[in-house]
């Protein structure tokens, strides 16, 4: 949905999802030698221990969760 008060045109808006699967792959052909890689697992793993300790998540999902916030911090920036 296109927000009227927003002023900035097409063009000039952050490509989230565009930046993300660059960022993915970019992950997958640098491994641990590429400096995003480190944070999305750390990222990971705070989230898995979270779905270990909360009766409502499990660790898969905290896990994803995790992993999932820690990339969206590294590319909004």
């Amino acid at each position: 949905m296109i927000d009227p008060n927003d002023d900035k045109p097409n063009d000039q808006k952050p490509d989230y999802l565009g930046r993300a699967t660059d960022e993915i792959k970019a992950m997958g052909k640098g491994g641990f030698a590429h400096p995003s890689t480190k944070t999305v697992a750390a990222g990971a793993a705070i989230g898995a221990v979270a779905g270990l300790l909360l009766p409502v998540l499990s660790i898969p999902i905290g896990l994803i969760g995790g992993a999932g916030i820690a990339l969206w911090q590294r590319i909004k920036r």
